[in-house]
């Protein structure tokens, strides 16, 4: 959520700046219904303290022996006055933070501007690409099985099999011991969030649609982005001890709302999938230079298995709901003969922060926290990019050096 003061000091530079994202900010929405909650709660506290006046003014006679029959009626119609302000209060706030939950983050100064994905900039790119021609993925070996997946639940599932599902393992043990080398602390979570800590890092109640939802308050995580920043909700940390860096291998569900029809062959676009998350939690003067060292974290995971890739600086059209400042990591495919987005690493500012109340003191004063995050890696995606990137065209897909400590062979046969 981004600060309200902001809006209240510069509701023109807001609106400008989320124009940028493209996003209509309605500053008359905003300040009608302010106006309104400004009304409602200054006649509620003044109906409180009326009540509490001639309450206090009753019960003093009560104590006397003696009563007041139209004193108290005039309290009963206090009461009744006030129950129904405070109901329309309570409704009004509702409305207006639901209007708040709605806004996305504002894009930092530095952010590139621009409308949509086109207008993104590359960064710098690593290794030579190499085209595969006549074959993907699923045509390379039969050890990727989407119909028995589409027999046990249906499309845009897999099942892996025998040396692919023992090189997925090897894949998601080595970017754990790689973000450990980089000092992230390892978690075994929750796979199940609730609502209030999907709203926290910004899922809810916005992209209801993408979640897969179990009951009225309980979902499967789309990220471990998700339960590891929301460990820290509501508490005020030690300053002292960031950044914190935290690492988790989760699976992930998305329903993929609105994507019928990208994607839906093979392991790209899953509704499960496995990845390990990086988070960083920092003193908001050094969330920029976090950012930098996360995305480098995430890079050498690709770089230590020789994947040619890019790093992409997203345009203010084309950042996620919660960043204000995002490099995408895309990876090689030679299949499709392009580059395909493999980890998103942003800052979040304050912007999670203040959903979750994170705080930290300093000077005596309470303070939001920034927080981060990005993949280090998507593991479905960074199997695909093994796979082709390492087939020798005809029957042998090559192990990274990296991966031999883990899988225990240096090749698979097709």
């Amino acid at each position: 959520m981004i600060d309200t003061n902001l809006i209240k000091d510069d509701p023109q530079m807001v609106a400008k700046n989320l124009q940028s994202r493209n996003y209509d900010f309605n500053i008359e929405s905003y300040e009608r219904l302010e106006a309104q909650r400004k009304k409602h709660q200054t006649e509620t506290e003044d109906l409180q303290a009326k009540r509490n006046i001639l309450s206090k003014e009753y019960g003093l006679l009560k104590k006397e022996g003696k009563d007041d029959p139209a004193l108290n009626s005039k309290i009963e119609t206090i009461k009744t006055e006030l129950d129904k302000c405070s109901s329309k209060l309570n409704d009004i706030q509702s409305s207006l933070k639901e209007f708040l939950l709605d806004i996305p983050n504002l894009p930092a100064d530095s952010v590139p501007n621009g409308s949509s994905e086109e207008n993104n900039i590359k960064i710098r790119d690593y290794g030579e690409p190499q085209i595969l021609k006549g074959k993907d993925h699923l045509g390379i070996t039969s050890m990727i099985d989407t119909e028995s997946a589409n027999l046990l639940a249906g499309s845009r599932f897999a099942v892996l099999i025998g040396q692919i599902a023992k090189l997925q393992r090897a894949l998601i043990a080595f970017m754990l011991d790689k973000a450990e080398e980089h000092g992230y602390t390892e978690h075994y979570l929750p796979m199940v969030a609730n609502s209030e800590s999907l709203t926290s890092t910004g899922q809810l109640p916005k992209f209801s649609e993408d979640l897969f939802q179990l009951t009225d308050d309980y979902y499967l995580i789309p990220t471990a982005e998700v339960p590891l920043t929301n460990m820290y909700r509501d508490q005020i940390l030690d300053m002292q001890a960031f950044p914190l860096k935290l690492s988790a291998h989760t699976s992930c569900f998305r329903s993929e709302a609105g994507s019928y029809g990208k994607d839906t062959k093979g392991l790209i676009r899953q509704h499960q999938f496995e990845k390990v998350e990086l988070v960083q939690i920092c003193h908001p003067e050094k969330s920029f230079e976090a950012l930098e060292n996360l995305t480098s974290n995430a890079e050498t995971v690709l770089k230590e298995l020789n994947l040619p890739y890019q790093v992409v600086e997203l345009c203010t059209g084309d950042l996620g709901f919660s960043a204000a400042k995002t490099y995408d990591l895309e990876v090689w495919i030679p299949s499709q003969e392009t580059f395909r987005e493999i980890s998103s690493c942003s800052n979040c500012t304050d912007f999670q922060a203040r959903r979750a109340k994170i705080r930290f003191k300093e000077g005596g004063t309470s303070k939001l926290v920034h927080t981060l995050n990005g993949s280090a890696l998507a593991a479905g995606r960074a199997l695909i990019a093994v796979i082709e990137n390492n087939f020798d065209q005809n029957s042998t897909i090559a192990i990274p050096e990296a991966l031999h400590d883990y899988t225990k062979f240096t090749s698979i046969k097709v």
